[in-house]
């Protein structure tokens, strides 16, 4: 299976509507077959312009996914489409990671759960998701969780639970944090026994600068390729069969309990 990351930049100078056309090009000319390519998180407007998030909210019918769709079709390949601003129903906006198949049609969306407040609108402005699901491909079950979504092994738990084997991460994580970027997509490989496939955002948009450094993770912890800081495509090659060798190999899911709140309880003494 072959991997292209598309770490892109969301200048402050440039509209959504250049930006989608500019992406559009970039994966038009992309002069190599691949299966999959991954885009980061909310790029077309840009994660930290939170004051367009209304304006640039869209349904997942909508402009992003249409174009993206038209792109899937022409290369015959999937394209998660990082996420969009969705627009949901009585105005409610989420944060929605979209992957589109060959056929041009959504196969999996997932709405960020753990929209992040620190330093950000983003708690403020959009409604977390409420569900998770896997969806199966050729290349194996895939999910995907969004950013924020990797300081919680319990959401990557479930994830495992409900049969995910690739985990597809957009993000735009800033630069500031960049080791913990590195730490918690390498972590969540191996705590889960399963390939992360994590695109970043870079440069910088509204005086914050994202950090790069899209990658991805095997099941043992291996990374498979990295990028650097600069916008561009990175292009691995991964055998998404090594998730259940590994996994027979050294089975720590077997020993993994279903509910660890037991062990917090008191023991009552009469």
């Amino acid at each position: 299976m072959k991997i292209a990351l598309a770490q892109l930049a969301s200048p402050d100078s440039e509209t959504p509507a250049h930006r989608l056309e500019r992406v559009r090009h970039l994966l038009t000319g992309l002069d190599e077959r691949v299966d999959l390519i991954v885009l980061p998180e909310l790029w077309r407007v840009g994660y930290n312009h939170f004051d367009d998030y209304a304006s640039a909210a869209e349904t997942l019918g909508g402009g992003t996914v249409q174009v993206l769709a038209s792109v899937a079709v022409e290369r015959r390949c999937y394209i998660h489409a990082g996420s969009i601003v969705e627009q949901g129903e009585e105005g409610r906006l989420r944060n929605t990671a979209v992957l589109i198949g060959p056929d041009g049609q959504i196969h999996h969306h997932y709405s960020k759960v753990h929209v992040f407040g620190y330093a950000s609108l983003e708690a403020q402005l959009l409604q977390p998701g409420t569900q998770i699901h896997t969806t199966d491909t050729p290349f194996g079950p895939i999910a995907a969780t969004t950013c924020y979504d990797l300081r919680f092994p319990g959401l990557w738990t479930e994830l495992v639970a409900a049969g995910a084997k690739l985990v597809i991460v957009p993000a735009a994580w800033p630069k500031a944090r960049r080791e913990h970027w590195r730490l918690l997509t390498s972590a969540r490989a191996v705590d889960n026994q399963v390939f992360v496939i994590a695109c970043n955002a870079t440069g910088t948009h509204n005086s914050v600068e994202l950090g790069g450094h899209s990658r991805i993770v095997d099941p043992w912890g291996t990374v498979i390729a990295e990028a650097d800081s600069s916008e561009g495509i990175t292009i691995a090659e991964i055998d998404p069969t090594a998730v259940d060798r590994t996994r027979a190999e050294f089975p720590v899911l077997n020993d993994r309990l279903d509910d660890y709140s037991f062990l917090n309880r008191r023991k009552v003494l009469s």
